[in-house]
This record gives C-alpha cells, structure tokens and sequence, in this order.
C-alpha cells in the first residue's frame, strides 16, 4: 500500500474489494480498478453515455462499468457477467470498453510469479534462513525483476507496434546476467542507451503475439499416481475471437 501513489490504476481481483480496502488505496492518491462480486449491486446514480454509471462505495465515489465478454471457439462460446468498480470517473478519457480491455490485463501478475520464481530462481527456494535476510532477497529479486521489465517497455516503446507481451523476460535476464559477468557497457556519463545490449537482445527475439488465455484458473493439485481430471481435459489449441458488451443497468435512487 505504501508503494501506491498519484497517477497509478491498481487492478484488483474481487477478493479485495471491500469498502476498507478501496478506501485505502484511494487514500493514496491512486486509482483502482476492481472486480465486485456478483452479490454487490452498487446504486446508479447516474448515467454515463459510455454505458457504465457513478455509484458509490462506503464514502468513494465510483463509476460502474458491467459488460459481457464472450469467447467463440470451434467447441463453442463461453459467456461472463463482470462488474467493475473504478474511480476514473471521466468516461471520456477513460471509456468503458477500454477499462474492460485494460482488466483482462490483470491476470498477467501470474507470468511476474513464474518469471521469478522458474527463469530467475531456477525453482530453487531462497537461500537465507533469518527474516532480515529473507527479506533482502525478495527485494533484490524485485527489483532486478523491475529493471529488466522497464528495459523491456523502453525498447518495445522504440517499435511501433510492438507490445511488451511480445517481448522475452528469459532472453532479457540472460543478457542482463552476460552483462554482469563481462562488466561490459558500464555508463561512464550521464548519457543512457533506452535500448542497449539488453533491448537489441530483446529486439532480435521478439515472439509471436500472445494468444488469448482460455482456460479458467484453477487450483493446483499435488502430484498425484494417479490420473484425476487431466485425463478429460481438452489441450487442443483452438483460434479464439472475443467480444465485449456493455450492459445497461435501470436508474434507482441510492
């Protein structure tokens, strides 16, 4: 929370939006963007030509965006009612179907957990064993972990077109990690490269454009002898097209 600050959109999941925690991130100075449950049914107070309307949540002032998102495949189409809470009231410069795009960005938090944990740390577990030690790794791993992704949004940014998805964090890490080794390029002035050896690296091995995501989250079983439901589960790849919906809610008085 300490980290939040004026001109940042913090995505949440609905597991965090309750009054006191949307509260507090607005407290910072920050926007959220938050998905509610299906039980919260916030009051329209108003109207906005965007579809969505302004509500409010305990004492924040919120606008409401519900859509419909829907992804067709050959084996058929798949439908979701979201409910998203925002307080980037201005739907001109914010509009609803932009907000719901920029939502379905959050489950990219999983590919920082796995870049960390598989391409940084090798699956290996962390070396120290006292709690002031424990928490100077984690925060070295965040920050070369930060470093590496602002190196990559500078280099995409030089390409027009180019979406950081396409970008590759093991490519990256490894030059960083040759770059290390080799003491090569150190700054002798004030004058930095925005792309460098890591950006060119990166350039050279740009993958292809992320497909959608498809299957649901679930939890992870332990390993297992024997076979549970992967055995009836479809792997088949399938091209995937995706539409959104705005829904209309009828005007109520709070």
């Amino acid at each position: 929370m300490r980290s939040m600050r004026q001109g940042m959109v913090v995505l949440l999941d609905r597991g965090f939006a309750t009054n006191a925690f949307l509260q507090a991130v607005d407290d910072t100075g920050a926007d959220f963007l938050a998905r509610l449950s299906a039980e919260r049914k916030p009051p329209v107070l108003r109207r906005l030509d965007d579809g969505s309307f302004l509500s409010r949540i305990g004492t924040v002032e919120v606008r409401i965006i519900e859509c419909e998102i829907a992804i067709t495949t050959a084996a058929g189409r798949h439908t979701g009612v979201y409910r998203l809470a925002t307080t980037l009231l201005d739907h001109r410069r914010c509009p609803a179907f932009e907000l719901v795009r920029l939502y379905h960005e959050r489950w990219e938090v999983e590919s920082a957990y796995f870049a960390i944990k598989q391409s940084m740390l090798g699956r290996r577990v962390l070396r120290a064993r006292t709690l002031p030690g424990i928490a100077q790794e984690i925060y070295a791993l965040l920050t070369a972990y930060q470093m590496i992704r602002i190196a990559i949004a500078d280099t995409t940014c030089t390409v027009p077109g180019a979406d950081p998805d396409r970008a590759s964090f093991s490519v990256a890490l490894q030059t960083a990690r040759d770059q290390v080794i080799q003491a090569a390029n150190v700054f002798a002035d004030t004058t930095v490269d925005l792309i460098g050896t890591i950006g060119r690296a990166v350039l050279e091995h740009l993958l292809p454009a992320r497909r959608l995501r498809l299957s649901p989250r679930a939890v992870k079983r332990p390993m297992s002898r024997y076979a549970y439901k992967s055995l009836r589960v479809d792997r088949r790849t399938y091209k995937a097209t995706i539409s959104i919906d705005i829904l209309l809610t009828q005007l109520i008085s709070p």
